[in-house]
């Protein structure tokens, strides 16, 4: 991280949401200031605003105004793989082969130490350049690979939730534990990292498939043992999968009641992609307060099927909406961009017959990833007391871009365009606690 010393002052256009945009519509959600202040001191938001209305708050604060760009709450993602970004972009089949012919190949790599820490160098870096100051990430099996990932967010001061994945079948066996040694190891992690600067836990098993019941019930009572940890998993991703649980686990009703007989629904608990999910299912995540990550490029690259945006957040009473955040899901998704990840779920929705708007999609990818993950009070929004993670977006990063902005009218507009035509090359600096992280 490069050190930024003292209070620091930024100018500039600000944009943060004061309310859900699914609720209550795009305008009301949005509090933007076409010249705005942020002032940052020992690594929290210390005041924001208009410039004229904080002006006379600057002191001894390093002062950097950014005219042309607009300052947002950095990026969240709230379901990703570390050790697959050595795997982005692989020829794309069905997500079961898919998983077989790279990712568990790539995974076994990760007993080494020295690979670990390679990799998570690279992926932290990458997530910086394109504006993702948090993350919920998945490591692999290897302790190894988690005291790399740690160690590397630590130094970033970055705030991320990850953990050690658990995998007692159906995987090649370098990659797989028993249920007593994936609670040990992950107990051992736990009280290692759990809680140390900007740090937290995720027990981790991959996903139903991969877990025998004795590691699910495991997995619960290590979630329920460590207060403040989370719970991250995989959850109706294809047709095929939802197939292959019920097989193993016939005496359930579903998907998710596997997860939810053994313990493994409420809150701090993520269950990437969602797709293909029935009523029942869609109610008990509400009603338990999960929340579910939305991998639009995952889904479109493996083919696996279409999110229900209207379901899961505009459901009408007594049903109630779903915490949701936006997520890139590398390896399986095809880039750590969040405003390309917001042109998919554009797309996505497109196919099934929503129109997702630009506030919309900065909201999954801001406040509302920070509302999925429980972490609202101290991340995703531009406030007084919250941590100073913060993304400086560049408006005219390509000459198209620039072009293009120039016949914008509105600030969605312009929101609109960046998210379909942008990428990290608009990453024109990020403060992580107040620090700059990253300029372009």
């Amino acid at each position: 991280m490069t050190s930024t010393a003292g209070p620091v002052a930024l100018r500039g256009p600000t944009l943060t949401f004061t309310g859900d945009p699914f609720q209550i519509g795009d305008q009301a959600a949005m509090r933007y200031e076409p010249d705005g202040l942020v002032l940052m001191e020992n690594g929290k938001v210390s005041a924001a605003g208009g410039y004229q209305e904080l002006r006379t708050q600057l002191r001894s604060h390093e002062f950097v105004h950014y005219p042309d760009a607009l300052i947002l709450p950095g990026f969240i993602d709230t379901h990703v793989h570390y050790p697959q970004t050595q795997i982005i972009g692989a020829y794309g089949s069905q997500l079961i082969e898919w998983l077989n012919k790279y990712t568990f190949v790539a995974e076994q790599q990760f007993a080494s130490a020295e690979h670990s820490s390679a990799v998570a160098d690279i992926f932290l870096r990458e997530c910086l350049r394109a504006g993702t100051t948090a993350a919920a990430v998945y490591c692999t099996v290897h302790p190894e690979s988690v005291e790399a990932f740690f160690h590397a967010a630590q130094q970033r001061g970055m705030r991320m939730i990850a953990g050690k994945v658990l995998m007692d079948r159906n995987a090649p066996p370098p990659l797989t534990d028993t249920a007593q040694r994936g609670y040990d190891e992950s107990e051992a992690l736990i009280a290692r990292w759990h809680g140390k600067g900007r740090l937290s836990y995720a027990v981790t098993p991959r996903f139903a498939p991969t877990s025998t019941p004795a590691q699910l019930e495991a997995a619960a009572a290590l979630w329920k043992k460590h207060a403040g940890t989370y719970m991250q998993t995989h959850l109706a991703e294809t047709l095929q999968e939802n197939e292959w649980v019920k097989s193993l686990f016939p005496e359930r009703s579903g998907y998710l009641d596997v997860y939810a007989h053994h313990g493994l629904t409420g809150p701090r608990s993520i269950f990437g992609h969602s797709l293909h999910l029935a009523e029942d299912e869609w109610r008990h995540l509400a009603d338990s307060g999960s929340a579910v990550a939305h991998c639009p490029s995952s889904n479109g690259f493996l083919g696996s099927g279409l999110f229900d945006f209207a379901r899961a957040r505009q459901p009408q009473a007594p049903q109630r909406p779903i915490r949701t955040g936006l997520a890139t899901d590398v390896g399986g998704g095809t880039t750590l961009s969040m405003l390309r990840t917001m042109g998919e779920a554009y797309k996505i929705g497109q196919f099934g017959g929503y129109s997702l708007s630009a506030p919309k999609a900065f909201y999954l990818a801001t406040r509302g990833a920070a509302q999925a993950l429980y972490l609202e009070d101290k991340i995703g929004s531009i406030e007084p007391g919250m941590d100073a993670d913060l993304l400086v977006l560049n408006l005219k990063s390509t000459p198209l871009i620039d072009f293009r902005m120039k016949h914008c009218d509105t600030l969605e507009e312009a929101m609109f365009v960046q998210m379909i035509m942008a990428d990290d090359r608009a990453t024109q600096a990020v403060y992580v606690a107040g620090q700059l992280a990253y300029q372009d």
